[in-house]
């Protein structure tokens, strides 16, 4: 038996891909030509978009009025193909499921959700299914105990640095359940924001993991529910994953938007630095351009540190002067509305012609740009709307800063990658004379802790940084809509997943 993720064939999440019939039928005939092709002896469970086959039993089906199913297809050579629909719709954070698919109408679960291979009973669900433990209406509750052999799972479950230990209590919980193996199936890959790591499993029936596939890489195991096999787990280092998730997140978007270059503002800062180890590992040096873009404010270090990172990374580096353009736009403005005292006009400014002109090069390139703000500051809103916030992708944008502090020091365990005056310098935009981020914001340490509490765990207000968090981040929920997509590693992500008003009078 091979067992594919969900909707392996199709791809996931497939929003309103699924209001498009004729790729649903395409999909359809791709099953067809598989179930034609596969070897004899050999049965696949694939995750595939559905809708109920008619007495024909053709994959191949008229659309027009039939609802969908999120499933999985048993296929065998020469036999009929069985569905297994999907009974529990994902309906939260990034999930819209009911939008497109119906639940699973099979009112016989014991009989309709089995499949018979060589005398196993195998129990067939689909991802969410297993997620129902302290649930009165769990699917699984109507499965009587007895009589499992084992329980597949085809799943597309996507990464948060929490998500194994989740994933390990519901499928420990399953197996002591039905006393019976668990073969868990996730899919790997990114598609937009939504990073799905892989890290395929078998959990015995004691609800022990016995098997583990390799993190944010296809892989394939061999699991035989008759014999003892020989042990295979993943290392569980937190940065290695997350370095790993990010890389696979930038390489990704990338291939699936058609673009095989990426490029990005190189300040001589922490976060462009991070973005630029990531950027060469993901698509590899050649592919990957730097450009620094000084202003007169810049301290000459800034770009020295920038380009001898780009050196050691063997990226292409480029100087853009900023002054110049600057000079003639702000005389422009002030030519038609007055001249005012040096002040967030002219720092912003000085911010969109970064962006005017990192984003000339994406024409001129057919290169994707990558943002570098990260987390912290997208709660608190410290970013220039057309300016630091332009781009296609934010790889760091649901990182708080010290995790980008964390990645960073990470590059550089074996030797000096990063210039360490990076790492130890007062973060700056170097917008204005000797300016740091802690001009306009909290000490990063406290700002983190806020982000965590008052965003990620939207617990109320209690210190004066998380009160003065809430209200920033109230005030520029504009800019976090306008924001590129942000490749989500945390449970509450800006993005998709957060749907926050921006007119509204709340207050705590």
């Amino acid at each position: 038996l091979v067992i594919f993720p969900e909707l392996s064939l199709f791809g996931y999440v497939p929003n309103d891909l699924l209001e498009r019939k004729s790729i649903i039928e395409i999909q359809a005939k791709e099953l067809a030509l598989l179930a034609r092709q596969i070897p004899a002896g050999i049965s696949a469970l694939v995750g595939c978009v559905s809708v109920v086959p008619g007495k024909s039993g053709k994959l191949v089906e008229d659309l027009s009025s039939k609802p969908l199913f999120n499933s999985a297809v048993l296929l065998q050579r020469g036999k009929k193909p069985k569905y297994i629909h999907k009974t529990r719709l994902a309906t939260f954070d990034v999930f819209d499921e009911s939008r497109h698919f119906q639940a699973s109408p099979q009112a016989k679960p014991a009989t309709e959700n089995f499949i018979n291979i060589k005398g196993q009973r195998i129990l067939v669900t689909v991802c969410e299914d297993i997620w129902g433990w302290g649930d009165s209406a769990n699917p699984l509750l109507k499965i009587p105990k007895s009589k499992v052999d084992l329980v597949v799972n085809l799943s597309a479950s996507p990464f948060t640095k929490t998500k194994k230990q989740k994933r390990m209590l519901v499928i420990g919980q399953t197996a002591k359940r039905f006393n019976a193996p668990v073969a868990y199936v996730n899919m790997v890959g990114a598609q937009d924001e939504i990073l799905f790591d892989g890290r395929s499993m078998v959990v015995g029936k004691s609800g022990k993991c016995e098997l583990e596939l390799v993190a944010f890489e296809e892989d394939f195991a061999v699991f035989d529910i008759s014999k003892k096999n020989p042990s295979r787990f993943e290392p569980a280092d937190d940065l290695e994953v997350l370095r790993r998730a990010l890389v696979m997140g930038i390489r990704d978007f990338a291939k699936k938007t058609g673009l095989s270059k990426v490029h990005f503002g190189l300040s001589g800062g922490i976060d462009s630095a991070v973005i630029a180890c990531l950027a060469a590992e993901a698509l590899g040096s050649q592919s990957v351009a730097a450009v620094t873009l000084p202003s007169f404010f810049n301290d000459p270090k800034s770009r020295e540190a920038a380009e001898g990172l780009a050196k050691k990374l063997g990226i292409r580096c480029i100087n853009m002067d900023i002054w110049p353009a600057y000079q003639s736009l702000i005389k422009t403005f002030e030519e038609a509305v007055g001249v005012s005292p040096f002040g967030l006009v002219n720092e912003n400014l000085q911010a969109r012609v970064r962006g005017l002109l990192l984003m000339a090069f994406s024409n001129k390139e057919a290169s994707l740009l990558l943002t570098t703000g990260n987390k912290s500051e997208y709660a608190a809103g410290y970013s220039t709307l057309y300016g630091d916030q332009c781009g296609g992708l934010a790889p760091l944008g649901d990182l708080l800063k010290g995790e980008v502090y964390a990645l960073a020091r990470y590059y550089n365990q074996d030797a000096e990658l990063i210039p360490s005056w990076i790492i130890d310098r007062p973060p700056s935009a170097e917008l204005r004379p000797n300016q740091t981020d802690q001009d306009s914001l909290p000490p990063y340490e406290e700002l983190d802790a806020a982000v965590v509490r008052v965003i990620e765990e939207r617990k109320p207000a209690r210190t004066g940084t998380e009160k003065w968090l809430l209200e920033a981040s109230y005030r520029s929920e504009f800019k976090r809509w306008q924001a590129p997509p942000i490749l989500k590693i945390s449970d509450h992500a800006f993005g998709r997943g957060r749907r926050m008003p921006i007119a509204h009078r709340a207050k705590s």
